[in-house]
């Protein structure tokens, strides 16, 4: 009875909200791919409370940087270039370039081909690693370009994953962006990357199942079903469009993570009309601009989520169009994983997601 006292008055004395602060944390559960999230309040922390090291200048202004105009001859040849009328490929006055990377993690010159050895199985490196080199300006950013030089990016989004769909050997396009050295990007030149795969990465598999699951209980999209009702609940929502809504969601694995979904129905990033990227770029520019300013320009990874190429396939995919929808994840890399997260595949995360919604709703972004 004592120790009950003693703990009342300890609460009784705390500040407002302190008590609330001091219980245990929440255990939320992805709906899509059923992984568990640590919601830990009693590691609660403010937007101010994130250390991070600034995006590391590897290469100053007016220093040598191969993805810098004049350095063309140093990347290999272009594969698409947004050029001025009278340039020429593999010369300056482009806006936007896509080169193979100098050091591919695949290649689209091997056979493919699948082995099992013993228990184990094998497949040859085919595939394709490309460079997004999204303006001539060393300096500038995401953040810095306007709508239409974003939706230029955009374009050139479109357009490779297209045409990589049209070798069958590739399975999966992804399409990703890493910034600052601690979300592991090697230049500070804005770019980003594609990596075309022969198989389905596994988290990629977690989604496709899930969403099928929901489908096959209910007859709609998961991610459908989950843009209603954060647009009716409103707290983990950061911007609602025509287009595509931004938002925080339900098991953030991570302090600020973002997620954007276009509200028209779609498997495939790649199907995108013209319109809707101009949209997408809005969006993708304000919520860079408020993880910006709310997080004191942090690292990030943003991830684009796309069904995979299914044209050779039939069968197991055949539901993709109906309960699949792409969208976009921005990762923000302010805490580091441990043990516990290896081992157990859960993800600790000290802010909740309401909190973070909160808090970038609050930042106005630049038009």
């Amino acid at each position: 009875m004592r120790e009950r006292t003693l703990l009342g008055e300890f609460f009784q004395k705390a500040r407002p909200g302190e008590a609330k602060r001091q219980r245990m944390g929440e255990i939320r559960k992805n709906p899509i791919t059923g992984s568990w999230v640590i919601i830990s309040t009693k590691r609660a922390r403010r937007p101010t409370d994130f250390v991070h090291e600034k995006p590391a200048k590897r290469h100053k202004l007016g220093g040598f940087c191969p993805f810098c105009e004049g350095n063309e001859k140093t990347t290999p040849p272009e594969v698409l270039a947004c050029r001025d009328e009278d340039s020429h490929p593999n010369t300056s006055g482009w806006q936007v370039r896509v080169v193979p990377n100098k050091f591919p993690a695949l290649c689209l010159t091997e056979d493919l081909k699948r082995k099992e050895i013993g228990i184990f199985g094998e497949v040859t490196g085919v595939g394709a690693h490309e460079v997004i080199i999204e303006s001539p300006h060393h300096g500038k950013t995401f953040v810095d370009f306007d709508i239409p030089h974003l939706t230029k990016i955009l374009s050139v989004f479109r357009q490779r994953s297209l045409d990589l769909k049209k070798d069958q050997r590739l399975r999966y396009i992804l399409l990703f962006k890493n910034y600052g050295s601690e979300a592991a990007a090697s230049l500070e030149h804005p770019h980003s990357q594609l990596i075309a795969t022969p198989v389905t990465p596994r988290y990629l598999k977690e989604e496709l199942e899930g969403s099928r699951s929901y489908y096959g209980l209910k007859g709609r999209c998961i991610f459908c079903d989950i843009i209603t009702q954060e647009i009716e609940n409103k707290v983990r929502v950061i911007e609602a469009k025509e287009d595509f809504i931004v938002l925080v969601p339900f098991a953030s694995r991570f302090p600020f993570e973002m997620w954007i979904l276009p509200r028209r129905h779609s498997p495939d990033f790649d199907r995108t009309r013209d319109k809707e990227l101009t949209g997408l770029a809005a969006a993708l520019r304000s919520s860079l601009w408020r993880l910006a300013r709310a997080l004191d320009n942090p690292p990030y990874n943003l991830i684009f989520h796309t069904a995979p190429n299914r044209i050779p396939r039939r069968g197991y995919w055949d539901t993709i169009e109906k309960d699949y929808h792409w969208h976009i994840e921005i990762i923000p890399r302010v805490i580091r994983e441990g043990g516990f997260e290896w081992a157990t595949g859960f993800h600790i995360n000290p802010t909740s997601p309401e909190e973070a919604a909160r808090h970038l709703r609050e930042i106005e972004p630049t038009q």
